[in-house]
């Protein structure tokens, strides 16, 4: 049994990290990986994920290990789904203030490299202030490096054009910052009402998935002991994959009529 969690330990310590269509993926992105320490995440969740295989199958049975340990696994994709949501949304908002300050400079009289070198400095984020000087100065190399469809990534894009249209037409480029300004923000205000509407919905998923740890709960208080049941017998085994496979399952769905609600 050691054995073979050694080996899972190791086949997950050595889990490439990053989607297969971001490995295949010609030309340079921009890479949004949440680190934990030195550590991306997905690499992090594997190495909590071998260390609770091997210490609860020592402790329980190897179903039980493997069980635990994709919930780890399952449990830090989700954070850093939604700690890279949450920095998606604080870009959209620095983005709409760098591109105020950008608007206000053109229509103060500062010249246009003067505006977009501050435009790009008031971004807080290494990433969307590079974005942001290219589309600004560079536009067309802007456009031929498109981004993952991310909302700030489709906002520069809009920059790109905008500076485009306006050296083609003469039209302001303040009024366009403007424009797409007022677009982020109206955004960022629809993604705090949707996040607003749906925190009911999401808090009663929670309630439910946990209702089958507190009858495992209250079963072990009068006596009856399931959890021994479900461990040490094929009956119980079943029960227990069947019933853990039910709850991702149905964590899996909420979690994604969520995510389409607030999209």
């Amino acid at each position: 049994m050691s054995a073979g969690l050694l080996c899972a330990a190791a086949a997950l310590l050595s889990w490439p990290p990053g989607s297969r269509r971001e490995r295949l993926r010609g030309g340079p992105v921009f890479r949004d990986r949440v680190v934990v320490g030195d550590m991306p995440v997905d690499r992090a969740s594997a190495v909590a994920a071998a260390g609770i295989a091997v210490v609860v199958g020592i402790a329980s049975t190897p179903l039980v290990a493997v069980l635990a340990a994709a919930g780890v696994l399952a449990a830090g994709r989700a954070w850093e789904r939604r700690r890279r949501s949450a920095r998606d949304e604080r870009r959209l908002s620095g983005l709409a203030a760098a591109l105020a300050g950008f608007a206000a400079d053109l229509r103060a009289g500062r010249t246009f490299d003067e505006a977009a070198v501050a435009a790009a400095a008031a971004c807080p984020d290494a990433a969307v202030s590079e974005a942001l000087g290219r589309a600004l100065r560079a536009p067309e190399v802007a456009t031929e490096r498109p981004g993952e469809g991310r909302p700030w990534e489709d906002a520069v894009g809009r920059i790109a054009a905008g500076v485009r249209l306006s050296g083609r037409t003469g039209c302001s480029l303040a009024a366009v910052a403007c424009a797409v300004e007022d677009d982020l923000r109206a955004r960022l205000r629809q993604q705090q009402d949707l996040r607003t509407a749906v925190a009911a919905p999401q808090a009663s998923a929670v309630l439910l998935a946990a209702l089958p740890l507190l009858a495992l709960a209250m079963g072990s208080g009068i006596g009856a002991e399931p959890w021994q049941v479900l461990t040490s017998t094929l009956a119980g085994n079943l029960l227990l994959v069947v019933g853990v496979g039910l709850e991702a399952l149905g964590l899996a769905w909420s979690s994604r009529l969520v995510r389409r609600a607030v999209r």
